[in-house]
């Protein structure tokens, strides 16, 4: 969430950055929020003076009590109620002015870092480096979605008949390496320095407001309407929340955590050949890491989680791009963000596997996640998290990159973790 005092002071570079990420309504919703402020800061004011008159008075009539001016007493009592009026009038105002106001910053998205490119789409994203050497694979190469039924390693017709479309059933081969993944994901993560946690899989709605997936992604979260809970889209979510309303000491930064856990999209409105086999998915494993730290240090923070994250790429021998996001084509709550990819020689196309952001103050705002400068005020902190990585679009790489006429052959890094270096 934007601070009110950035929008304040700053609004005509706030419109600026808002026009890079092509949000149509900027204007509009700036001006709401400095008005709605203003009108708070009256209301407060006027509540503040009526309160204290009315302290004023109490004394008043107290002295006059004592004297025997019985007269004079009633007459400030009779004001003292006017002001009592006010004071409550005022107060129910100042919570609906605050309620707006809070509303309409959360429909403002974050502010784009001054790196981030001009664009609207995917197409406008930035290439920064790509590593890894692509395949050169034979005419009758099978897609994931054809050889993941050759080796019957995943199963989507069993995963629609328990639950629907898009909710795989991993088995044999498929399943081990499933596990295999999420470990050496995790082991890798835990010798970076990131602390392991286990983060619940379903977060009230004060999560969803902290990190941001509320109110702007509401339709693509699973909710049980009657305890009012979100399955996590990521365990950005949970994890990231960990610190919610907290402020943390200097000697606990930074913050390093990784978690793996089950992911849950709707991913309504989504079809088509880009949607095939574990392309996207409603459910899927992913482990993330997420870092908290001091706001002059979080770019370098960024930078060594992307470079974590790449790592983790080369390790598996894939061919993979790193891609600076353009304006239209970055989060609603992001400042920068790197998206990782992964080139898929069966189907000729990369494959998003990882997004690694800055969220600068935007989270913290909501989160109200702070710490204590040298100078003893709190301070925002900033908040960062990657994948790393998304299962689904791994194993759609490894399975094409790797198919040979005697099966798939794992990258040698997996091996111990797979207890097999084929899938046969």
């Amino acid at each position: 969430m934007l601070q009110v005092s950035v929008l304040k002071e700053h609004t005509d570079a706030v419109l600026a950055a808002l026009a890079k990420k092509h949000y149509k309504t900027a204007e509009a919703d700036v001006q709401a929020v400095l008005t709605l402020d203003q009108r708070r800061k009256d209301l407060q004011t006027a509540h503040d003076a009526s309160q204290a008159e009315a302290n004023e008075l109490a004394r008043q009539i107290g002295g006059l009590m004592k004297s025997g001016d019985k007269a004079g007493a009633e007459v400030l009592k009779a004001r003292t109620a006017d002001l009592k009026q006010q004071t409550k009038s005022h107060a129910e105002e100042l919570t609906q002015v605050e309620f707006a106001l809070q509303q309409t910053l959360y429909k403002l998205p974050n502010l784009p870092h001054s790196s981030v490119p001009e664009g609207r789409t995917a197409q406008d994203n930035e290439v920064v480096r790509e590593g890894g050497q692509k395949p050169e694979l034979p005419a009758d190469a099978l897609p994931h979605w054809e050889l993941i039924k050759k080796y019957d390693i995943i199963d989507f017709e069993l995963g629609n008949k328990i639950t629907g479309a898009g909710f795989p059933v991993y088995k044999k081969q498929g399943a081990r390496l499933q596990r295999a993944l999420i470990n050496f994901f995790l082991d890798q993560a835990r010798d970076a320095g990131y602390d392991e946690v286990q983060p619940p899989i379903l977060v009230n709605e004060a999560s969803g407001y902290g990190t941001g997936q509320l109110p702007d992604k509401e339709g693509q979260m699973y909710h049980d309407a009657q305890d009012n809970l979100f399955l996590i889209p990521t365990s950005e979510v949970p994890i990231t929340n960990l610190y919610r309303d907290e402020i943390i000491a200097a000697d606990q930064l930074p913050i390093r955590n990784t978690g793996y856990t089950p992911c849950f999209r709707r991913e309504a409105g989504s079809w088509g050949a880009d949607v095939r086999g574990l392309n996207r998915l409603h459910q899927f494993d992913k482990v993330e890491i997420v870092h908290i730290t001091y706001p002059e240090k979080s770019y370098e923070a960024l930078d060594g989680m992307v470079a974590h994250i790449e790592g983790l790429l080369q390790q598996l021998e894939l061919p993979y791009r790193i891609l600076r996001l353009c304006g239209g084509d970055m989060g609603f709550t992001s400042a920068l963000t790197f998206d990782l990819e992964v080139w898929s020689a069966a189907q000729q196309r990369w494959l998003e596997v990882s997004s690694a952001s800055n969220f600068e103050t935007y989270q913290a705002n909501r989160l109200k996640l702070r710490y204590r400068g040298e100078n003893g005020k709190t301070q925002l902190l900033h908040t960062l998290n990657g994948s790393a990585l998304a299962l689904p679009r791994i194993v759609a790489a490894l399975l094409e990159n790797n198919q040979t006429p005697e099966g798939i052959r794992l990258p040698a890094v997996l091996h111990s973790y797979c207890g097999f270096d084929t899938i046969k």
